[in-house]
């Protein structure tokens, strides 16, 4: 079992910057497990937004965030970090962790990780 937390979620104006952070604890930490960041909006899907190998070996990012978004870890404090900078109304939504204990050998957008978080509301107003 993996239990993630997150926290840094709030409001802000378009242009600004927000941090999210994730604490990731439960099973061994492999170094092939993975973790990332998912988004819903109201009345939309929960889309993919970052994911990284625990080990830092690789990341991935949505289109639509590439460039202003960055995906973090910290493996000693057993936390992952999405910083947030640029922020556009667009990318408001509710913002959950995710973590994968299964090894795969490239991250993809279609990845459906098996642990989430409870989320985290970020609005980001124009």
């Amino acid at each position: 079992q993996v239990q993630l937390v997150e926290s840094g979620g709030g409001l802000v104006q378009a242009g600004g910057s927000l941090s999210l952070s994730c604490a990731v604890s439960g099973r061994t930490f492999l170094s092939y497990m993975m973790v990332g960041w998912f988004r819903q909006a109201p009345g939309k899907e929960r889309e993919f937004v970052a994911a990284t190998k625990w080990s830092g070996s690789s990341t991935l990012y949505a289109d639509s965030v590439k460039g202003r978004f960055t995906i973090s870890r910290d493996n000693a404090k057993n936390t992952v970090y999405l910083q947030m900078n640029s922020l556009k109304p667009e990318d408001t939504a509710v913002y959950y962790c995710a973590a994968d204990l299964r090894y795969w050998a490239t991250i993809v957008i279609s990845w459906t990780p098996p642990y989430w978080g409870q989320g985290t509301q970020v609005t980001v107003s124009s």
